[in-house]
């Protein structure tokens, strides 16, 4: 692990309870793919870090250069291939007060975690998801460490035996609990416009390229559950599941309960970008 100037095993790693992060939840978090031993959507991932800490006025921990290399330094020191990398970064360690302290340094906390991304089952036979009220705070489109209502959402979905939770709120979905949500209907994908209700996705952002690419129409509006069973075909998309199918929502499959010829697409297509990437990296 890596904490605040230090690399360290987890079993000694160790942050202050004084943390702004531990105590409040005042900070930003990021999950990035690592494929082959390399950041993939390195890019993107410091544009929207770099968006979190602006919106909550938290300065950056180091340079992003700084960054990038700590997180391959992770890398190498656990000779992870595939996986992903983990950092946050918080307001940093201060007395306990709502309001924010004056020239006080952020900390940044990351680590590896080894993960199938390229070949993941899932992809072969779908996954169920489940629907929930979205209870969550109204600037969702910060990547904030505040997660207590996706995790209620995530053991909901769970407790149902389902792989995913897709949340609603006035009657629409907004996303996954921890992915972007889209459906699919006469060949063009349609999936929630950005605003501050949902976080703007990587896996998102790449998706919309490709299908642009590829010639595949899009139709950023929002949807509702029953018009997700109704599509053809529906799937999420995240750091760690790339683009997965949605086979069945509360129990009720999605056209014929199999993975649909788009999704898979897309699926193949963003692993080429992402070994690409990855190649280039060397």
């Amino acid at each position: 692990m890596y904490v605040n100037g230090e690399y360290a095993p987890e079993e000694t790693a160790k942050i202050s309870i004084f943390d702004r992060g531990f105590i409040f939840g005042d900070g930003v978090y990021e999950v990035v793919p690592v494929i082959t031993g390399k950041l993939v959507d390195r890019d993107y991932f410091l544009e929207r870090l770099d968006r979190s800490l602006s919106e909550l006025s938290i300065t950056w921990p180091c340079s992003q250069r700084e960054y990038l290399d700590i997180m391959q330094e992770l890398i190498i020191r656990n000779e992870l291939k595939e996986g992903f990398v983990y950092s946050q970064v918080t307001r940093g360690i201060a007395d306990r007060d709502f309001a924010f302290p004056i020239d006080t340094a952020p900390s940044l906390v990351a680590f590896t975690s080894e993960m199938s991304l390229l070949n993941n089952p899932l992809a072969e036979t779908g996954i169920a998801v489940s629907t929930s009220e979205d209870i969550r705070w109204k600037r969702r489109d910060i990547k904030s460490l505040n997660l207590l209502a996706q995790c209620l959402a995530k053991q909901d979905a769970h407790s149902k035996g389902a792989n995913e939770g897709w949340m609603v709120e006035d009657g629409f979905v907004t996303e996954g609990v921890s992915s972007s949500a889209y459906i699919i209907k006469d060949g063009k994908i349609i999936t929630r416009p950005l605003s501050n209700l949902i976080l703007p996705g990587i896996r998102r952002r790449t998706l919309i390229e490709i299908s642009e690419r590829e010639g595949i129409e899009m139709e950023q509006r929002l949807f509702t559950i029953e018009e997700a069973l109704q599509a053809d075909e529906a799937f999420i998309s995240s750091a760690t599941t790339i683009a997965l199918p949605v086979v069945s929502i509360d129990g009720e499959k999605i056209a014929d309960g199999k993975p649909g010829e788009i999704v898979g697409k897309l699926r193949k297509l963003y692993i080429e970008r992402m070994l690409e990437e990855a190649k280039d990296a060397e």
